[in-house]
């Protein structure tokens, strides 16, 4: 068996909580980790803990089958899940962890952040515990925990409710963010020791011979194969461009393309290639680069292959992208687009998206997460686009000539 590391709500230290086991069970025994939801940065940390590939299980983008047959192994599996655990998409709440819980039939552990509370820890507990029986925990871990007394006072509330360890408030696991989450893995220098720091506080502070049987989850079926956008794929990858889902590029692979990788940032020509695929990241913090970098503008611009870009990738296609400090640079004009972090506005959500042309023809699910703003954006859009609840959106991205690309991330086909 494996199991699920989820809580409450966002904020009550999961992410750091996985790491550190991840990284402690890593020393004894070959773990893997996976992620609930969009996400394209915990994973990282996931690899770089336990130095195996990570999962994005996503219950809302994902079939069931699609998802059983991703997280099947004979290498345990440790899933962080996203906000609280009964939390998903409107209107019903699909894509929350519990979901994954429930289509993999795995234990929950429940991270408690206690740092404000004592006895109300019993019912917050136990409201968990009994409001979905399908949904299984196995214990909870406490965190925040301020001292011997406060964990002796709340280990008395929960009474027989297994209190799987309890970690100390500290300030020197705090990670640093940016706006669309962590500072990603490969900006961390001290990474190694972030880590490794986590791992010897689990292990002074949980009781890993509590946690559920750690053994594989079984294959079930044979997975589809998934048709490739084009034969040969060349995938920028870099601080700037770092937001590909492993998945799809497997599924690529698997049906038999060919993926290669280069680096706007380091001023690579774009490979030769059927399709250039730039995906999303943080191109505006580095823009001024990109914009310098005449080898892989200029390849980029008269390559005859399909590009497509994602988020930040779309930018990078448009004409300008203006950073946070107002500073417009020029990008590689394939776009009739316009973009500015000078104004910044949270887009957020997921989308199901149809595409009658382009790369990525047919009907994806997907999501989006940004904060630019679009000043101006003239062509033929993309993508037909509903929300969660399946309202019309509308129309996102633009295609012309062999650019196209648009602010979502494709996530699965529909």
């Amino acid at each position: 068996m494996s199991f699920i590391i989820s809580a409450p709500s966002s904020g009550s230290g999961k992410t750091t909580i996985t790491l550190g086991l991840l990284r402690a069970l890593s020393r004894g025994m070959a773990i893997r980790g996976a992620k609930s939801g969009p996400d394209y940065i915990d994973p990282r940390f996931h690899e770089a803990a336990c130095g195996q590939p990570c999962l994005n299980l996503d219950a809302w983008a994902m079939a069931p089958a699609r998802i059983r047959s991703l997280a099947a192994g004979q290498t345990p599996l440790i899933i962080e899940g996203a906000m609280g655990l009964f939390d998903g998409a409107p209107p019903d709440g699909k894509g929350a962890t519990a979901d994954l819980a429930r289509i993999l039939n795995l234990p929950v552990v429940l991270v408690i952040d206690a740092a404000r509370m004592a006895g109300s820890v019993a019912p917050l507990a136990k409201g968990f515990i009994n409001h979905d029986p399908a949904v299984k925990i196995a214990g909870v871990i406490l965190n925040n925990v301020g001292s011997p007394r406060h964990e002796a006072m709340l280990r008395h509330a929960l009474g027989d409710i297994p209190v799987i360890g309890a970690i100390s408030r500290t300030s020197t696991l705090t990670q640093p963010s940016r706006h669309l989450g962590l500072v990603q893995a490969q900006e961390r220098p001290d990474l190694t020791a972030f880590l490794d720091h986590a791992a010897d506080l689990i292990n002074s502070a949980v009781d890993l011979n509590a946690l559920p049987p750690l053994t594989g989850l079984p294959s079930i079926g044979s997975p589809a194969k998934r048709h490739p956008p084009a034969q040969t794929i060349a995938v920028a990858q870099d601080a700037a461009f770092a937001f590909a889902y492993p998945h799809l590029l497997h599924d690529w692979q698997d049906a038999g393309a060919t993926i290669s990788t280069f680096s706007p940032l380091n001023n690579d020509p774009v490979p030769l290639a059927d399709l250039i695929y730039l995906p999303g990241g943080y191109p505006e913090l580095h823009a001024g680069r990109l914009a310098a970098n005449a080898v892989f503008m200029n390849s980029l611009r008269t390559s005859r292959a399909q590009v497509y870009g994602e988020c930040g990738g779309y930018m990078t296609l448009g004409e300008t992208l203006t950073d946070a400090d107002g500073n417009t640079h020029k990008m590689a004009g394939l776009l009739g687009l316009e973009t500015s972090f000078a104004k910044r506005k949270l887009h957020l959500g997921y989308r199901h998206l149809h595409a009658d042309q382009g790369p990525m023809q047919g009907r994806w699910t997907g999501h989006e997460f940004h904060y630019a703003t679009t000043i101006r954006a003239e062509g033929t859009p993309l993508f037909a686009a509903r929300d969660a609840t399946g309202s019309t959106l509308p129309a996102m991205g633009l295609i012309r000539d062999n650019a196209s690309g648009s602010f979502a991330h494709i996530i699965d086909p529909a």
